[in-house]
C-alpha cells in the first residue's frame, strides 16, 4: 500500500507537470497537505487506503475552529483534489473526501461611497495644475464609466477621441479575458478628459523619451500605472476629508450602487460593469436594499 507521503509527492508532481500550475500554487498545496498529513499521523494513519470520511470530517472541524473561513476553504479544496487524484489513479477504491464541502464563505458587500463623498473626491484635484488636470480626468473616468482601474490606465488617446467628438459613440474598454464592451462617456468625464488633453497631456508628454499613445501619463511621460492611479485616488480622498479606505474599486462599486439606487436595470449595470454573469452584479442589489433599510429606519415614524 502506498504511503500518504508518496501519494502526496505523486499528486504534487501531477499538478505541476500535467496541470501546469504555478510554483506558488504548488507550494500552497504542499503546505496544506503537510498540515493534513500531520493530522493523520497523530491518529496513526500512514497509508492512503486507511483514510475514511470520518478523519477528513474531523480534520475540517478542527481546522474550522482555529482558522478563518477563507483559509479553511482553501485547505479543504487541496485535500479534496488530493483524494480525487488518489482515486482516479487507483491508489484507493473510494474518495473519502468526496462528500466534504468547504465552509460557506460570508458574502462581503462592496463598500460604496455616498454621492456627496464621490463629489468631494472628484472635486479634490487642483485643476490649475498639470497633474491636477490628469488626476481629475482619471477620477471622472473611473466613476463616470464604472471601469476597472486597469481598463482606464490601458486607454489610448485614439480610443477616447471618437467618444469626445461623437458623444453617442462611447468608449471601448478591454476587460477581463479580452472581452470588449462599450460604455457611455458622461458630460463631466468628457469635459475633464478634454481639458486634460488640451492643457496637460502635451506638457506631460514632453517629459517622455519616446512617443506613447497612452491617454493618461505620469510625470516622466510614460503610461500611468495602476499603482500610481491608486495613489491619486487616496490623495484625493484624503484631501476630501474622507477617512474610510478608498480604492479604485470604491469608485466602481459606487458607480454600480448609485445607478441601481437611481432605478437602473440590473442587466444594464451588468453590461456596463463587464460582468459575464448577472449573478456577479446581483450583490449590488443587497447594497441598495441595505441603503433602503437605513433610510426607512431613519425616516419612518414606526420603523423602530
Amino acid at each position: 500500500m502506498i504511503s500518504l507521503e508518496d501519494a502526496r509527492d505523486d499528486y504534487l508532481n501531477h499538478v505541476r507537470a500535467e496541470r501546469g500550475l504555478s510554483a506558488n500554487t504548488v507550494a500552497a498545496y504542499r503546505r496544506d497537505l503537510a498540515r493534513y498529513l500531520d493530522f493523520l499521523a497523530e491518529r496513526g494513519i500512514s497509508t492512503v487506503r486507511d483514510v475514511t470520511p470520518v478523519e477528513v470530517t474531523e480534520f475540517v472541524r478542527e481546522l474550522s475552529a482555529a482558522q478563518a473561513r477563507a483559509s479553511v476553504a482553501r485547505v479543504v479544496v487541496s485535500v479534496r483534489t488530493f483524494h480525487q487524484f488518489c482515486a482516479e489513479e487507483g491508489l484507493t477504491d473510494t474518495n473519502p473526501a468526496a462528500e466534504v464541502s468547504p465552509p460557506k464563505l460570508e458574502q462581503r458587500l462592496p463598500k460604496a461611497l455616498s454621492v456627496d463623498e464621490v463629489a468631494r473626491i472628484l472635486d479634490a484635484p487642483d485643476r490649475t495644475e498639470v497633474t491636477g488636470l490628469r488626476d481629475a480626468a482619471l477620477l471622472e473616468l473611473l466613476y463616470g464609466t464604472g471601469a476597472r482601474v486597469s481598463e482606464i490606465c490601458g486607454l489610448d488617446v485614439d480610443e477616447v477621441s471618437a467618444a469626445l467628438s461623437e458623444p453617442d459613440a462611447g468608449i471601448r474598454l478591454l476587460g477581463k479575458g479580452g472581452k470588449e464592451r462599450v460604455v457611455p462617456l458622461g458630460s463631466f468625464a468628457a469635459r475633464a478628459v478634454s481639458d486634460y488633453l488640451v492643457r496637460a497631456r502635451p506638457a506631460l508628454a514632453q517629459a517622455g523619451k519616446k512617443h506613447t499613445p497612452a491617454l493618461l501619463l505620469n510625470q516622466r511621460g510614460a503610461r500611468l500605472s495602476r499603482q500610481s492611479a491608486w495613489a491619486v485616488i487616496q490623495r484625493a480622498a484624503a484631501s476630501a476629508g474622507i477617512t474610510a479606505d478608498v480604492s479604485p474599486h470604491s469608485l466602481r462599486h459606487s458607480f454600480a450602487t448609485h445607478l441601481l439606487d437611481g432605478g437602473a436595470d440590473l442587466r444594464v449595470v451588468q453590461e456596463l460593469l463587464g460582468h459575464s454573469s448577472v449573478a456577479t452584479t446581483q450583490i449590488y442589489t443587497l447594497v441598495t436594499i441595505e441603503h433602503l433599510r437605513e433610510v426607512h429606519t431613519a425616516a419612518h415614524p414606526r420603523a423602530r
